[in-house]
């Protein structure tokens, strides 16, 4: 059942009546209660580090890959099996129950981050070698954010703020690490590749010591950290919940996280459900697939779109958006492109912050806003028109802005929108979006970085040939 933003548990947009500074105080009050901090913490946590390494092999591809080998590659091995891993897991990752998944997807960053990190540099082999640790990483990266979204259902809307606020602070904190590893601490490369196979251990201590396991082992779906809508019985929310939990009460954890979706008119549900024995695994897939593709319209195209226009900004223009030295803060062109990442990072978290004080409902409106901010840079980039560079900034911050908004309201507005019984297949699910998107627009950014560069080129603009020099 749909359930109005007033009675969603989430703050309204300010300029309506009710935005008052106390409404705010009091909604917020009503979204924390009843919440343990180590909820917060955990999934705080989860987002910070299955998306840290995937930041930090970006910030790593100059190093990893020499100047021989476009960095779009890396991306495209940073997104593509994690892509293949959120297209097909929600139809069987089911079956595997939470804390096998979290020490496997563990071992495979770990695994990872190794492999890349001891891959040898004399030859050309060494690149394969990285790049096959950069797949072994994604892959883990993959699994675990379709995995982690789909247990916040449990947790209700208090984890997935935490979840998104971690996510963007995994852009700050892992570009900013590894500049502090290799830069001011000196370990090198390698050091700081070795930290990095390191720090999946942090998701085993969050899950296994510090999130409580009560909703996930009674499979209470999110009632114990989630206020009661307004007009909502308390007789009938103890009702469901005693249902809930005779229904997974002989069920292992990991058959318990399948039963998520029921037939709505818009949602998609997966093949069990605590209320009925599971079917056919044939059948199943295929309901399931149809039940998938009713998140298409409302859901996984508006973050589609924001995802393929904000990579290609950042992978295929952005470099090119270069100006005269003395019309900078800069003193080399190499400097442009870190700070822009910096600033869309930056933007990134705090509107992947922001959903316990500010909600967008019409998640196609900051989609199609995303789609201009490349229409607008691209023109620029062809006919330099913008007239500085501090113009370029603000509109970078909003691209971050725009694209972590679209990506936690999206699984906001499922997590608002979807039956209880539909929301962990539609999280999970629903996921497979954002790689498919940067994946896009990795091809199309490898393409149109050199495009425009041979276009400023041959207009008297070689700034972009200038970089490798410095």
């Amino acid at each position: 059942m749909n359930r109005s933003p007033s009675s969603s548990g989430l703050l309204p947009l300010p300029g309506t009546p009710s935005s008052s500074w106390a409404l705010y105080r009091t909604r917020l009050s009503s979204l924390f209660r009843g919440a343990d901090i180590s909820v917060i913490v955990a999934f705080w946590l989860f987002g910070l580090i299955n998306n840290i390494l995937y930041v930090l092999v970006l910030s790593a591809a100059q190093d990893l890959v020499g100047t021989s080998v476009p960095k779009g590659v890396v991306l495209l091995a940073d997104v593509l099996p994690s892509f293949v891993t959120k297209l097909v897991a929600p139809y069987f990752i089911h079956r595997v129950a939470y804390p096998v998944r979290i020490l496997v997807f563990v071992a495979l960053s770990s695994a990872g981050m190794l492999t890349v990190a001891f891959a040898p540099t004399a030859n050309g082999s060494g690149v394969g070698m990285k790049l096959l640790g950069v797949v072994l990483a994604s892959f883990s990266s993959g699994g675990g954010e379709l995995s982690f979204l789909g247990l916040t259902h449990y947790y209700g809307h208090v984890s997935l703020a935490a979840w998104g606020s971690g996510t963007g602070g995994a852009g700050l904190v892992g570009a900013g690490l590894y500049v502090v590893l290799t830069g001011w601490v000196g370990l090198g490369v390698r050091g700081s590749l070795l930290v990095g196979a390191v720090l999946p251990a942090v998701m085993v201590v969050a899950f296994f010591w510090v999130l409580p396991k009560g909703p996930l082992k009674g499979g209470k779906g999110g009632h114990e950290y989630e206020p009661l809508r307004e007009g909502e019985e308390a007789e009938e929310g103890q009702a469901e919940e005693d249902d809930d939990q005779e229904g997974f009460g002989d069920v292992p954890t990991g058959m318990a996280s399948s039963g998520l979706l029921a037939p709505g008119p818009s949602v998609a549900a997966t093949a069990y459900t605590h209320r009925r024995p599971p079917q056919g695994g044939k059948a199943s897939f295929w309901k399931n697939l149809r039940r998938a593709r009713a998140l298409f319209i409302p859901y996984m195209l508006p973050l589609l779109l924001v995802y393929v226009a904000e990579y290609t900004i950042n992978q295929g223009v952005a470099p090119t958006l270069l100006f005269p030295l003395d019309q900078s803060p800069f003193s080399e062109f190499r400097a442009f492109y870190p700070f822009y990442g910096f600033l869309y990072q930056l933007g990134v978290f705090i509107s992947r912050s922001s959903t316990p004080f500010l909600r967008i409902h019409h998640l196609y409106l900051p989609s199609f806003l995303q789609v201009a901010n490349l229409v607008l840079l691209t023109l620029h980039a062809l006919l330099n028109f913008l007239p500085s560079v501090y113009l370029v900034f603000v509109v970078i911050f909003w691209e971050g802005l725009l694209g972590g908004a679209v990506y936690v309201n999206t699984f906001a507005e499922i997590m608002e929108n979807v039956p209880a019984e539909d929301r962990e297949f539609s999280l999970g699910a629903t996921s497979v979006s954002d790689s498919g998107g940067i994946c896009i627009a990795g091809f199309l950014g490898m393409a149109m970085e050199v495009w425009l560069c041979r276009w400023q080129v041959s207009q008297g603009r070689d700034y972009c040939r200038r970089i490798e020099a410095g």
